[in-house]
């Protein structure tokens, strides 16, 4: 059975994963984009027979090697914390969460690892063909890696395909190809990766128009411009739909979440989106922190409505609607999932005891309920929410759920602009001139990366307090051990990966400053 943890191991728990996280994600959107990015200029230069090409191919190979090579370290230490700090989580989905990141490790990771050594080693050891066949199958490898870890994380979202094992009190894998193609793991990986192409458009932009700024490597930097460009510019296109579509199945799977994405309070019919907004300092109810009203917000009418259900009248729910239900849209409180929840924990321990006593005719019957239709629909799916008394615990940080999408969102309308720009200039070739917009293209940089981390925080803090979605809380899911060892390791790691950045970053700029070999 699964027992609660005292808050400050939950917390330091959180802080941990939420770190490692983090750090793990300044690596990957870039290598995501880039590869691909690769890939095309050596097409060119396949096509072409261009030794520039080759050249600039060259360039970006190298500085995508040095961003693999640390992001992988990061990653490895990700996946270990699932062991050592949320075996109760591993336990309890473990054979539904455990499949994807098996997958990823056996296929993609080895595929992509196969080939990146062929494709900065086998330059003068393989025909042109199959190094670019080797450079195309590694950018496919790191978006099939991205994939496997986002299924994953997609079932933990929403979580479908399995079934609920009361003799072992674990969740198990029913239908694989429901948890693979759940609309949220499609949407996930779909937007994510999406973001990362984007954010390779934006780096290699912003370090070409440096070159451009010094003077330097021209024919690179302009060329460079151009594939970043067009690929930058359809990609961010598409990154809007995979966002339309990702919001869109949170507001019907994940409610708390939307409504706390959109500062959403008591809902409405033909609800407003909130272009802008400025929470107050203060709490609009004492006993809970995370419930801030408006001081300033600009409004659009009926936006959010269509944006939810593609219905310019249809009823979106708010944080208060959640909490105390809503009998007219059919919103069940969260007052009665906690008694649903509690009813389940209370079934599965009167089952586990009654197998420890040997009671087996009483263990036979409440073994047939608990695997009853009617109570998995009724009352297990509620199962989560029995390890809480007060449903204002079950409300997400409202205001950094709010800033961190709406940031995003801007950050992202604000790129469309970046190589829309940019294509513009450079095909009139007189990007190099604009001193303004290549100062402008090299701030971009790091507000990609803002905008990549601000979505990652609208998916893990917008569904708190859940680890897996309305199942099982954090609170219930960490590993049983003190909360002082925890801190040691937080503290440990945050110096390991700030060390890390910083041998990235001084590494990269070395790189970027010697520029290409001739």
């Amino acid at each position: 059975m699964i027992e609660i943890a005292d808050a400050s191991l939950v917390d330091w728990s959180r802080a941990q994963f939420a770190l490692t996280a983090m750090y793990h994600w300044i690596f990957v959107p870039l290598t995501l984009g880039i590869t691909l990015i690769i890939a095309f200029m050596e097409t060119l230069y396949v096509k072409t027979g261009n030794e520039e090409w080759k050249k600039i191919t060259k360039f970006w190979m190298t500085l995508f090697g040095i961003n693999f090579a640390i992001g992988v370290a990061t990653g490895i230490i990700l996946e270990f914390e699932f062991g050592t700090n949320w075996s109760n989580y591993s336990w309890f989905v473990g054979d539904i969460f455990g499949a994807p990141l098996a997958i990823e490790g056996i296929l993609a990771f080895f595929m992509e690892s196969t080939f990146i050594a062929i494709m900065f080693f086998g330059w003068n050891k393989v025909g042109k063909k199959t190094h670019l066949l080797a450079t195309w199958l590694t950018a496919i490898g790191a978006n099939l890696s991205a994939l496997w870890i986002l299924v994953a994380n997609g079932w933990m979202q929403h979580p479908v395909g399995m079934k609920f094992n009361p003799e072992t009190a674990r969740n198990e894998m029913e239908n694989f190809w429901e948890v693979l193609f759940s609309q949220t793991a499609v949407d996930k990986w779909l937007h994510a990766t999406s973001s990362g192409f984007v954010l390779a458009s934006v780096f290699v932009i912003g370090v070409s128009a440096w070159y451009l700024l010094k003077k330097r490597e021209l024919l690179l930097a302009k060329k460079s411009i151009l594939i970043a460009s067009v690929f930058g510019l359809l990609s961010s296109l598409y990154l809007v739909m995979t966002g339309d579509n990702s919001t869109r199945t949170i507001a019907n799977d994940q409610t708390m979440k939307f409504a706390a994405l959109e500062g959403l309070y008591n809902g409405s019919e033909g609800a407003g989106l909130v272009a802008v907004g400025l929470f107050s300092s203060s709490e609009t109810d004492p006993s809970n922190e995370n419930l801030k009203d408006f001081n300033l917000k600009i409004e659009i009418p009926n936006i959010l409505s269509y944006m939810a259900f593609l219905d310019w009248d249809a009823f979106v729910p708010g944080v208060n609607d959640l909490i105390n239900g809503n009998e007219k849209y059919g919103i069940l409180s969260y007052y009665e999932r906690i008694k649903r929840g509690k009813v389940a924990i209370e079934k599965l321990t009167r089952f586990k005891e009654a197998q420890k006593n040997k009671e087996t005719q009483l263990a036979n019957s409440l073994k047939a309920e608990l695997t009853s239709k009617d109570f998995q629909e009724n009352y297990f799916r509620y199962f989560g929410y029995g390890y809480f008394e007060d449903p204002h615990d079950l409300i997400p940080n409202i205001p950094l759920t709010f800033y961190s999408f709406h940031t995003m969102v801007g950050l992202g309308f604000f790129f469309i602009l970046l190589f829309i720009f940019s294509l513009v200039f450079i095909l009139k070739d007189t990007f190099d001139q604009k001193r303004w917009f290549m100062r402008l293209a090299i701030i971009s940089i790091p507000l990609a990366y803002i905008a990549s981390q601000a979505g990652w925080i609208v998916a893990e803090v917008g569904r708190q307090p859940w680890v897996v979605q309305d199942l099982m809380p954090t609170l219930s899911a960490v590993t049983r051990i003190s909360a002082g060892s925890v801190q040691t390791t937080f503290w440990l790691f945050a110096v390991l990966f700030t060390v890390l950045l910083i041998a990235e970053l001084k590494i990269m700029f070395r790189q970027i400053k010697i520029g290409p070999k001739h």
